[in-house]
């Protein structure tokens, strides 16, 4: 690959401000083990310094992508390009579009909530905090990266503060679930590198850069299988069936911070990265798969919905429903057109916002209760009127009521698969149709959680407990607002990406549906 590739006169001329956003909280990260405060002793600086940061960088994220980032162009922009290890073609390569932009904002967002919402963690703080502000950067690092190796070392290094956030602070079985983690997505992160470097390999000159091989675009048997390895080792983070049984055990045990971060932007990361890999590198294998990834989210819908009645804990009963809700962003994917790509990026966001609100007032009832355990709780409204509110609330968004932010990407995608005519009409009758019986099954399970755990038999020990503090209420104001503002104005979000989703879409138009039988060779 040739390093002294000419960088664009803005990139050339403009402050770095990718980097600073990426670099921030993991440079911040280096001082936690300086601040005073033990176990025996603890002090609120880390706590106090890393909302601090994560707060300023969140701030740093929405005035550089407001003031320098148009929405109008579609194209890579704020490229950041610079020759780190020339030997193996690694580059500091760093840029925005329409589809990393959103995503950015959203995980600054809910990691800042994570440490607002851990105010009482007073365990290994300093440890704790750090590895927050670790996630941040790698999370940022993750959508910004336009190096297919620093991607991968980035999600690589997601996955070390989420381990030990859950094996360190998680519940009693914290070290199965912590240890089924890192196993589920160490082993896909080998399929993701294999399939990349397959790629990197593939033209006639080495490169790592994502622009340069998305003009590759590899057809046949080898972009297949390149889209296969993609699709598992991405499927995992997503959750995609069968690929997702990590997912509820992981949600069982880690503290509610860190499932903010899981549910609001661990999953928005396989999402992207099908995106960013699948359609945008591989778009003719992905029209070959196209109803494949259909029949897929088609599952995870249903298989999520009826495995979250099975459930009596309440955070893995929120944790199925994410493999439900998620099962959506997959079918807006495999429909292949700008409408339902459109809903499958809002999707994401509206499920980072309403995911995170549940688990983080899960949380907030947890540690009045002691308890997650739904037939151990009951009459929790009358004690607790407040967090009963912000439940029912995000609740409500999660089943997709119309003027929440759940209906309007849903709907979106439902329409962007009726619109599809290069799908037969039964087959998208059929999707629809089964499809549907998610959203129906969602509200049965969501309110009836309701029901039993704040009109449910009243628990004496549970009678004289506090409600939400000021803190914690601006917590969960800070997620619904935005939730009920893209319900009723969905343009503030869809605005941001529709460029990027459109030329996506039009790239997508040029190929057609293709027969598998006509990519594989017959025996």
């Amino acid at each position: 690959m040739d390093v002294n590739l000419p960088l664009s006169v803005a990139s050339q001329t403009a402050f770095p401000w990718l980097s600073l956003i990426v670099l921030l909280p993991a440079v911040t990260a280096l001082v936690m083990p300086l601040l005073p405060g033990d176990d025996s002793n603890p002090s609120p600086w880390p706590r106090n310094l890393a909302l601090t940061v994560l707060a300023v960088d969140f701030i740093l994220m929405v005035a550089v992508f407001s003031r320098l980032f148009d929405r109008l162009d579609g194209g890579l922009q704020l490229v950041e390009r610079v020759s780190w290890l020339p030997v193996i073609g690694l580059e500091w390569s760093l840029g925005a579009d329409g589809l990393s932009m959103p995503l950015v904002v959203l995980s600054g967002l809910v990691t800042m909530l994570s440490v607002a919402a851990s105010w009482k963690v007073e365990h290994k703080a300093k440890l704790y905090f750090g590895l927050l502000l670790v996630q941040a950067s790698a999370q940022a690092l993750v959508f910004l990266s336009q190096d297919f190796l620093l991607f991968f070392l980035a999600w690589e290094l997601e996955l070390v503060p989420v381990y030990l956030l859950i094996a360190i602070w998680g519940g009693q079985n914290r070290q199965y679930a912590a240890t089924k983690f890192i196993l589920y997505t160490a082993l896909a992160s080998l399929l993701i590198l294999i399939s990349g470097l397959a790629l990197a390999l593939s033209g006639d000159s080495f490169t790592l850069n994502l622009s340069e091989l998305a003009q590759r675009s590899p057809g046949g048997s080898f972009g297949l299988l390149c889209y296969l390895g993609f699709l598992v080792g991405f499927g995992v983070k997503l959750p995609m069936f069968p690929l997702h049984t990590w997912l509820p055990d992981a949600h069982g045990e880690a503290n509610a911070p860190v499932s903010m971060l899981l549910a609001g932007v661990l999953l928005k990361m396989g999402g992207y990265a099908l995106l960013r890999f699948n359609v945008q590198m591989l778009p003719e294998a992905h029209l070959v798969l196209a109803p494949a990834l259909i029949v897929l989210g088609i599952v995870n819908i249903i298989y999520g919905a009826l495995n979250a009645f099975a459930q009596d804990n309440v955070k893995r009963r929120i944790a199925c429903s994410s493999v439900s809700h998620m099962g959506f962003v997959l079918l807006g994917i495999g429909a292949v057109d700008a409408l339902s790509l459109s809903g499958a990026m809002l999707q994401m966001i509206s499920h980072g916002l309403i995911a995170a609100a549940m688990f983080f007032v899960t949380g907030s009832f947890y540690e009045r209760t002691k308890t997650l355990s739904i037939p151990n709780m009951g009459g929790l409204a009358k004690v607790l009127p407040i967090t009963f509110a912000f439940f029912l609330a995000s609740s409500l968004a999660s089943l997709a009521l119309p003027g929440m932010s759940g209906f309007i990407s849903e709907i979106t995608i439902f329409l962007g698969i009726t619109s599809q005519e290069q799908f037969t009409t039964l087959f998208r009758v059929i999707t629809i149709v089964i499809a549907a019986i998610g959203l129906v099954l969602t509200p049965i399970y969501l309110l009836s959680l309701c029901r039993r755990v704040f009109f449910g038999p009243r628990i004496p020990a549970l009678a004289f407990v506090d409600d939400m503090n000021p803190r914690e209420l601006v917590i969960g104001l800070t997620l619904l607002v935005p939730t009920l503002t893209i319900g009723i104005w969905p343009r503030v979000a869809m605005d941001v990406y529709e460029a990027s989703t459109d030329a996506l879409a039009e790239t997508l138009s040029s190929h057609s549906l293709i027969a598998l039988s006509n990519w594989l060779p017959l025996g």
